[in-house]
């Protein structure tokens, strides 16, 4: 009985240590373009993942119960061990699944549902070549059926978005376009984007943001136009997801950080 035991435990650890390396060659693979992003991320991680964490998890547990029980008791370090790897796993997996309750099933959002800024022919090209991914369709989208999210199915992603993200307007300033054109890209720099255009006298910027693990991308848009009584400027925001029915918030996030930091730097240069 010992013998199964030693073999129980170490055996439960090695699967316990597979698990996180499960989950990194899901995401690195998908970033440096090895596997399908859908396979990465909806099999890999989403699919079978809980089920490895779940397994492993179990395996583990009999682990420590035989290394408590079975004489003479050695193995108790190696099968905590085993069992702390995937338990912390399965515990942020549930922790997400909190969070993100309340997050609508949205990827596209703008600080102007009416007019929201457009992308370049060069963004929609990149776009266009990424399998399964994601239209900018924002005025006219609905989110579709999903069994994640059965309260959203056949609602206007628009509708969504305007109760989800009332807080996200325009900025609106007293600084004339050509002005506040290099604020607003320093702004964005600060975020850490990649800037990939930047027109000032069509007052447009765009830029990416990409994922560490996954590799996913998100498109920025910022459209800088002069006020109807040529005062001042506004300045809206869109940021895009290229994958994935959800963005966990990110990109709500994403806009508000950036009007913060706008909205600091226009506060600084009114009173510097």
């Amino acid at each position: 009985m010992a013998g199964v035991r030693g073999f129980w435990v170490r055996a439960a650890l090695v699967l316990s240590l597979l698990v996180p390396v499960w989950f990194a060659a899901a995401a690195l693979g998908t970033k440096y373009g090895v596997i399908d992003w859908r396979f990465g991320l909806g099999v890999m991680t989403l699919k079978f993942g809980p089920l490895l964490l779940v397994g492993a998890l179990g395996f583990a547990v009999i682990g420590l119960l035989l290394a408590l029980v079975v004489a003479p008791r050695r193995g108790r370090l190696i099968a905590m061990m085993a069992v702390l790897i995937p338990a912390a796993g399965l515990g942020y997996a549930l922790y997400l699944k909190k969070s993100v309750a309340d997050i609508p099933p949205i990827h596209d959002v703008s600080t102007d549902l009416v007019d929201p800024p457009g992308f370049s022919q060069a963004v929609v090209d990149a776009r266009g070549k990424v399998s399964g991914g994601n239209a900018l369709d924002l005025l006219t989208a609905t989110i579709p059926p999903s069994p994640n999210f059965p309260a959203y199915g056949g609602k206007a992603v628009r509708e969504v978005h305007a109760e989800a993200y009332s807080d996200l307007k325009s900025t609106v300033s007293d600084v004339s376009p050509n002005d506040i054109f290099q604020i607003v890209l320093d702004a964005a720099k600060a975020q850490g984007w990649a800037i990939t255009k930047s027109d000032a006298a069509a007052g447009v910027i765009e830029a990416q943001s990409q994922s560490f693990w996954f590799g996913f991308i998100d498109d920025i848009a910022i459209r800088i136009r002069p006020l109807s009584d040529g005062t001042g400027s506004v300045i809206d925001v869109r940021s895009v997801s290229r994958v994935g029915l959800s963005d966990l918030g990110m990109n709500a996030r994403r806009v508000r950080a950036f009007q913060t930091d706008l909205n600091t730097r226009l506060n600084e240069a009114a009173t510097g």
